[in-house]
């Protein structure tokens, strides 16, 4: 019913507090149902002007998208990684990545079928596609066209959620228009498949939602079922999708809320029935399709590859032309050669002793040096003996847990450490060997026990990754990027570290000396190792966990998540210094400043409110106030789980981990414009079902205020996005002085502005 009148100037109810009741469209008694259920609020003449509105929006979004979409015709920013992983995708070659696979491998897909091969690795930023012969105009189309149907996702999603074609019209031009989203889209990158992901999740789960009225209906099964398939396609791009994840939990949690509500008359077997369907549609089967495209990522990257390394050994054997499958097993009195897993060096010594006092003051033990080398060489050979003076075991395979002690070839001497403080790190032991020609005393000294972190329970040269710990003092044999003084060769420095659970304190050995070509075709098998899939996936899920979580480098362009929503700081994508032009990360200023203001609009109305009820006196209209809650302030709870865990996080972060969240600010904003402009609501606009309540047509007024605003807003938005253009595209180069006019905020630091 149309609001008159006072009721339409303030949408007051009457201070005298209701009993609590239940949606409109809440379940009745078979006998108060209505011979003629309302199926929609909207006419066939709004339908037909969303649907142009809707037609008009989509088409401003892909020209958005796809102008000169060719330029530039070279690596920007990070299509050095996703580029490349595409084309180890074509190429069948095993890579790591912290990513989930389905992203990578959509544009692998969309590689294949426009006739690329994978033959350019897009190793530097700058190098140039056409020089190359590599179709990148293909490949940026895919993230371009999903970032393009971003916008009528958004729009629909408004739209099924009550709001007018006006609300919604400004949600998907404020979308459309944000620099930030345009520049990220257009690019060979994965973030275009992440949003467009998110906001299926979030559309599906809308009409999900609208179809509680008739449960266990084919309708309700599809939506749900979309919805799930959604939020796992949504982590299967990058882990952020678990936000996603939470967003749409926490509104299934409140829905469940709901139906065990005794008011529902439902028993507790009805109640289960829809906890279990909701268990297989929003957990179950988003595992299985998150499972699935793990499989289908290892049953494409076949070969062996640059992401060997950052697994087992037991996974790397299951990859063709990987050397682990060389690999022969060590036996007491082989002479082998031990390299860092992490530095690559060898362990090193020679016939030179540590300075008796170090520069800063410290005394040594001016015994030999044994140190990291990087090159082949006579000096890297070690001889395994086993802990008894008799040396009892020679010829038996060295197995996990054994004491071993290693006597350096080239000088007679054994591998000693010892409590005196290392060359560099005063905390750490030094290394040093100990002659033979000397007495036993220092026996102890020398022995370490081999633990054996992968490969079996025998050592084997490539295949077995091990830590040597020192018996006597408990220190793990380990080395550190960082070079000895000219003393040292400038050779990296070896010590005893105390923190033995440290992964970097894991070596290798890479050589037996003397082995001729027919024993190690005896002792190795070349053959292709099968491995449960289970124990790779979780094996991998490991390693992007926590890879990922070690991201902490510096970078010059990270920024924090409390600088995001007001656009501190951006991120340079791209320069050319001939003509000047670049690419400059950067979203819509104006829009996204306003878009904070309307999170705080939302947080100051629904503490008034609250305050207001706790007095008896109810400002808002029950209908107005519901959409409030469950519409708006379901996307503010989306933006709220987008945005708030990064805050935990302790890897780098960077301005493009806003824009999930940044889509959610732009549909709140919309909806407190609609709140502040527009009175009353539509309604209903659920599904009905057996037993719905008679229910009637609310209508929306909008007045030309609303438009006005609207207008006004989309033109300030537009005009932000047009003035920023040229950074986020990279097709024009502003001169000094158009810089300087852009430079809103000191930290922004554009090239060529000088």
């Amino acid at each position: 019913m149309m609001a008159t009148g006072s009721e339409s100037t303030l949408r007051q109810r009457s201070t005298v507090p209701k009993q609590p009741q239940l949606r409109d469209d809440s379940n009745n008694t078979a006998e108060d149902a209505p011979k003629k259920v309302i199926k929609s609020v909207f006419t066939s003449a709004e339908k037909t002007n969303s649907l142009i509105t809707l037609a008009g929006l989509t088409a401003v979004a892909v020209f958005a998208r796809f102008y000169k979409i060719n330029e530039p015709d070279e690596v920007v920013f990070d299509e050095v990684h996703f580029g490349k992983f595409a084309s180890y995708y074509l190429r069948g070659s095993y890579f790591f990545d912290v990513h989930p696979p389905l992203a990578k491998m959509m544009l692998a897909a969309m590689g294949y079928f426009i006739g690329y091969d994978g033959h350019f690795l897009f190793d530097n930023i700058g190098d140039k596609y056409n020089d190359n012969n590599v179709p990148y105009i293909g490949l940026r189309a895919l993230p371009a066209f999903l970032g393009a149907m971003t916008v009528p996702l958004v729009y629909m999603t408004m739209r099924e959620a009550g709001f007018p074609i006006l609300t919604c019209a400004l949600a998907a031009f404020l979308v459309i228009f944000d620099n930030m989203l345009v520049t990220q889209t257009r690019l060979i990158l994965l973030d275009s498949m992440l949003v467009f992901f998110m906001m299926c999740s979030i559309y599906s789960y809308v009409r999900f939602y609208k179809t509680r009225n008739n449960p266990f209906s084919l309708k309700w099964w599809s939506w749900m079922i979309a919805t799930g398939v959604s939020i796992a396609m949504t982590t299967s791009v990058k882990m952020v999708g678990l936000f996603t994840v939470a967003t749409i939990g926490v509104a299934v949690i409140w829905d469940l809320w709901e139906i065990l509500d005794i008011r529902r008359r439902l028993t507790m077997q009805q109640f289960m029935n829809h906890f279990y369907a909701r268990a297989i549609g929003l957990i179950l089967i988003p595992v299985v399709v998150y499972l699935f495209w793990f499989y289908v990522h290892f049953a494409i990257l076949v070969n062996s590859g640059p992401g060997d390394d950052f697994m087992s050994t037991e996974f790397q054997e299951t990859l063709k032309g990987n050397t682990m499958a060389d690999g022969i097993y060590v036996k007491y009195g082989d002479n082998i050669t031990i390299r860092h897993k992490d530095t690559s060096v060898y362990l090193h010594s020679h016939d030179h002793n540590y300075p008796l006092r170090y520069d800063d003051g410290r005394i040594s033990s001016a015994g030999q040096q044994v140190t990291g080398y990087s090159h082949e060489d006579p000096n890297n050979l070690w001889q395994i003996y086993s802990d008894s003076v008799e040396n009892t075991k020679i010829g038996k395979q060295v197995k996990d847990k054994d004491v071993i002690r290693l006597l350096h070839v080239t000088t007679s001497s054994w591998l000693l450490a010892h409590d005196v403080a290392s060359p560099t790190m005063t905390t750490n032991e030094e290394i040093t060997t100990y002659s033979t020609n000397e007495d036993g005393s220092r026996f102890n000294e020398t022995t370490f026990q081999i633990i054996l972190e992968s490969g079996g329970d025998k050592l084997r040269t490539m295949a077995s990754n091990f830590k040597l710990l020192h018996q006597s003092t408990k220190v793990a044999i380990w080395t550190h990027p960082q070079k000895l003084p000219a003393w040292g060769f400038e050779q990296q420095e070896i010590n005893g570290n105390k923190n033995i659970v440290q992964k970097s304190n894991l070596w290798l050995s890479d050589n037996i000396e003397g082995k001729n070509a027919s024993e190690i075709d005896q002792e190795s098998s070349k053959a292709v190792k099968k491995r449960s899939f289970i124990l790779k996936f979780l094996e991998l899920q490991g390693k992007m966990i926590s890879h990922n979580a070690g991201l902490t480098e510096s970078h010059p362009y990270q920024s924090s998540p409390i600088e995001w929503p007001f656009l501190v700081k951006g991120i340079s994508f791209w320069t050319e210094n001939d003509t000047r032009k670049q690419i400059y990360l950067i979203g819509n200023p104006i829009g996204m400043w306003i878009a904070v203001a309307s999170l705080a609009v939302i947080i100051g109305v629904s503490g008034a409110d609250v305050l207001s009820r706790r007095r008896g006196f109810y400002p808002l209209n029950q209908d107005v106030q519901k959409r409030f809650y469950y519409a708006t302030g379901f996307f503010f709870i989306g933006w709220v789980f987008h945005y708030i865990p990064f805050f935990l996080m302790g890897r780098a972060l960077f301005l493009h981990h806003y824009m999930p969240a940044l889509v959610f600010s732009y549909m709140v904003l919309a909806a407190v414009h609609g709140f502040i402009f527009i009175e009353g609501v539509d309604g209903p606009i659920s599904d009905p079902g057996p037993e719905t309540r008679p229910r009637h047509v609310q209508r929306a007024v909008v007045p030309v205020i609303a438009y006005a605003t609207g207008i006004i807003l989309m033109a300030i938005h537009l005009g932000s996005f047009l003035f920023f253009a040229p950074l986020s595209y990279g097709t024009s180069a502003p001169d000094v002085a158009g810089l300087a006019r852009r430079k809103f905020l000191p930290q922004w630091d554009f090239h060529f502005a000088k």
